[in-house]
């Protein structure tokens, strides 16, 4: 069989599992994340492993690391994927040119914008599409979205970026805590207080401030993979929590979220595809550069 059929043969959902495995370093997670069982997503991996004639993941007591096979071949995978997304996505604007899709995150609003751009172009498509915290620079080069207002921090290489507003963040503790009810709180009052963790770099160290400003490590809490999870592991006292400080969002009735003073803010950007010079997402970024000024701007 030559090398380029082999290729064609490769199933792109069984390439997909792979880089989601590959990105939590853990099945369990990852099954999670696919919302599909472990031993259906282990069954898939090694199905691609045949086809691809090698092993590329091995399991170890700490999880799932990449073998050199895997190595080699994750770069080529995401790139598959996204060639896939980017063909499919062309097909679309060249069959519905008046078309865009905008993605947005927890506690994020774009209506006033979303709004605007309806006004301005009656005739387009305007769809929009929640996100996960984690799915943001993905859901963009690969075409899901064209358009997306979401927090920092995320990769930002392919894209074009602009902070839209600050949010101050806050620390989130159950209502019995030694904390609730101060007017507020700095990291040397959270010292020794394990903080959920997540298996994407820059949002768990900006999240966690890892390190702290003295050059300390945070104290490791559990792994999450969903901002719910996050909360109820703080409601249940396992852990505290850093979160944006968005005006008239109630997290939970068991929580209280207390102004964490001495820290950099949360930002709100906005990001499209660098190069994208299509007239609608060129206009909603108008849009939401123009009405999508602070936390408050969803009304």
């Amino acid at each position: 069989m030559s090398d380029s059929a082999a290729v064609a043969d490769l199933d792109l959902r069984l390439v997909r599992y792979f880089t989601v495995v590959a990105e939590h370093r853990h099945f369990g997670r990852a099954a999670t994340a696919l919302h599909i069982t472990q031993p259906s997503l282990s069954r898939q991996v090694r199905r691609l492993e045949q086809e691809v004639g090698a092993r590329l993941l091995d399991r170890t007591p700490r999880g799932t690391r990449l073998t050199d096979a895997g190595e080699a071949f994750l770069p080529r995978a995401r790139a598959l994927l996204r060639a896939a997304a980017q063909a499919t996505a062309a097909a679309r604007a060249a069959a519905e040119p008046s078309r865009i899709t905008i993605g947005y995150t927890t506690g994020v609003f774009v209506t006033p914008a979303v709004r605007d751009l309806r006004r301005r172009f009656p005739d387009a498509e305007v769809r929009t599409t929640h996100l996960r915290w984690h799915e943001a620079r993905e859901a963009l080069l690969d075409h899901r979205v064209d358009a997306l207002v979401a927090r920092l921090p995320f990769a930002t290489e392919g894209l074009r970026v602009t902070i839209l507003y600050d949010e101050p963040r806050v620390l989130v503790v159950p209502l019995d805590h030694r904390l609730a009810g101060k007017e507020s709180v700095t990291v040397d009052d959270i010292a020794d207080e394990p903080l959920p963790r997540v298996p994407d770099r820059l949002w768990d160290a900006f999240w966690r401030i890892d390190p702290r400003p003295d050059g300390s490590p945070a104290p490791d809490g559990p792994y999450i993979d969903d901002i719910e999870d996050k909360f109820e592991l703080v409601a249940s006292g396992q852990a505290v929590a850093i979160a944006a400080g968005v005006p008239g969002i109630l997290i939970r009735p068991d929580l209280t979220a207390i102004p964490l003073h001495g820290v950099e803010p949360s930002h709100v950007a906005l990001a499209t595809r660098a190069g994208d010079n299509g007239r609608l997402p060129a206009a909603f970024r108008k849009c939401a550069e123009a009405l999508l000024t602070g936390p408050g701007a969803g009304g």
